[in-house]
């Protein structure tokens, strides 16, 4: 799935939102720490699941994982733009 993640930092809380072809849901729950960050983000499409990331940002480089409950882990690749 090709998923853009858009990251805010309000009063040092950080959120956001991550949009893909069929839904906008928002990023939650989000800890940094050092170049690793991790959170969550509910998602309707294709089906009602919590995804968990769990990823390390490497200048403007992303990768990790998520994962929804018991299904297998995804890993998860990412530039900056």
């Amino acid at each position: 799935m090709d998923v853009s993640f858009v990251f805010t930092d309000t009063d040092g809380v950080i959120g956001g939102e991550a949009t893909s072809e069929d839904e906008t849901v928002p990023i939650r729950d989000v800890v940094v720490n050092g170049d690793q960050v991790l959170w969550l983000q509910d998602v309707t499409t294709p089906m009602k699941l919590t995804l968990k990331f769990d990823v390390v940002i490497d200048g403007d480089t992303m990768t990790g994982t998520s994962k929804a409950g018991f299904l297998p882990a995804s890993s998860v690749q990412g530039t900056h733009q």
